[in-house]
């Protein structure tokens, strides 16, 4: 094998792979539309995007249509519900990995440096990731109140978790290809002033839409204190964190420096984001409180109201366990990101970064901007 990658070089090799592995789906689709398309495709990643997009809890597939479980008759095909299963994630983890690698080729093929400029670049496009897929649940929202989507399938599906992933991918590579020809050419004095100004833009543009429907549609409406109270108590937490890693244990963070700042802000807002949505979102003006979305804060959330004494979780909320396991994980990967890490595979290195704060802002954004504007 080593030899083979030798003569045609690895990116070659990876190009072929992708190709090859992307023919065979199709091929397989194309020929066994049943076994392959239906009983696969369709049950564990395109069926749970359906359903996720009509705020169903299960989808059937019943003779082409996709319709509710409860609607489907007898002899109704598969079903599938939102979220992932085991068979899903052996199929989206190592189109991750392929993905990773070939950014890694992109990389070398650019000849991109000054890494940290890079990351702090992409910041806006963690953001960006979030916020869009806000849309989706406004658009969710709009199907549950009026029947009809604002933007219908398969669109929405872009923007719908594992596939927005790929679609906030794309637009970073545009956006990163696009930074460095402007450097290249002499249109600007580095490539990580319009990386960062086309990540802004691009949130504006989101934030802007989410603004129009809550001031247009019934199904929305603006809850300004949100925003307010997750951004003020994630900085808050921030700033403790920061202050106490550099008062005790200034080792911490010699590899990240202040990367750390923005690692530890971003699952900060998570955490403080997950204590408001779910436990106090009715404080801040909200008809309910929101449902969590994600297993592990739905785990610690039940965990936390069957341990706890009642009077004590009416006093809390049982979602604040959450919180503190988001900056204990920020400072262990503070603590894994030491010097030599940086020294010796700096490219590999800030590619984790990224990975590690968009796991945390992502969905911390999403839930923020779900309650402010009421979705």
């Amino acid at each position: 094998m080593d030899d083979f990658i030798d003569r045609y070089g690895a990116e070659r090799v990876w190009a072929a792979t992708v190709a090859s592995l992307a023919a065979v789906i199709v091929l397989g689709a194309v020929l066994f539309p049943q076994r392959v398309y239906v009983d696969i495709i369709w049950q564990y990643f395109w069926g749970p995007v359906v359903a996720d997009a009509h705020s169903w809890s299960c989808v059937a597939w019943a003779g082409g249509d996709q319709v509710p479980c409860g609607e489907a008759g007898t002899g109704a095909g598969p079903t599938a519900e939102p979220g992932y299963t085991f068979v899903s994630y052996a199929g989206y983890i190592p189109t991750l990995v392929l993905m990773l690698v070939g950014v890694i080729f992109l990389i070398r093929r650019l000849e991109i440096e000054r890494y940290r400029a890079g990351f702090f670049a992409l910041f806006p496009f963690m953001l960006f990731g979030g916020a869009l897929r806000v849309v989706e649940d406004a658009n969710a929202a709009a199907f549950e109140a009026t029947g009809e989507m604002a933007i219908q399938l398969p669109w929405s599906g872009l923007i719908i978790s594992p596939l927005i992933y790929f679609t906030v991918f794309f637009i970073a590579l545009f956006a990163v290809v696009t930074a460095v020809w402007l450097d290249r050419n002499g249109y600007v004095s580095g490539y990580e002033y319009p990386l960062a100004g086309i990540g802004t833009a691009a949130l504006t543009i989101t934030i802007a839409y989410l603004a129009y429907v809550a001031a247009t549609e019934p199904y929305s409406e603006f809850y300004p204190l949100v925003p307010l109270v997750i951004l003020v108590g994630a900085t808050l937490t921030t700033a403790i964190t920061w202050v106490a890693i550099e008062r005790y244990a200034p080792e911490l963070n010699r590899g990240t420096r202040y990367m750390g700042v923005v690692v530890i802000w971003a699952h900060a807002v998570d955490g403080v984001a997950n204590v408001i949505g779910l436990d106090w979102a009715t404080s801040l003006g909200l008809p309910a409180n929101l449902v969590p979305k994600h297993p592990i804060n739905r785990a610690i959330a039940n965990t936390t109201a069957d341990v706890l004494p009642a009077d004590i979780v009416a006093a809390t909320g049982s979602a604040w366990p959450f919180l503190l396991v988001k900056i204990a994980a920020a400072i262990f990967v503070i603590w894994i990101f030491d010097e030599t890490v940086f020294e010796d595979s700096p490219r590999y290195a800030i590619l984790l970064m990224i990975t590690v704060v968009a796991v945390g802002l992502g969905p911390g954004t999403r839930d923020m901007l779900r309650a402010t504007f009421g979705v």
